[in-house]
């Protein structure tokens, strides 16, 4: 009465052929990166604010971001 390794490689294949490799490879990146940007948010409230490590993570992370933001807010000049 359950899913037999069968039937598991058939719904695979289906998913395969629908979107290819290159999609799934994308997609399985996108979201390892957010995996990981959650685990790291979740990280840093628990870490103690005099942590000298912590603190330079964290504005790393904020350089990061912002140098992010700034690259998305110029518009090229016509």
């Amino acid at each position: 009465m359950g899913i037999s390794i069968w039937q598991l490689l058939i719904v695979l294949g289906i998913v395969v052929l629908l979107f290819g490799t290159k999609k799934l490879r994308n997609i399985g990146s996108d979201l390892g990166g957010a995996i990981r940007g959650f685990k790291k948010s979740m990280n840093d409230d628990e870490a103690p604010s005099n942590d000298p490590k912590a603190v330079e993570e964290k504005s790393d992370a904020q350089v990061y971001q912002t140098s992010a933001e700034d690259k998305t807010e110029q518009k090229p000049h016509s």
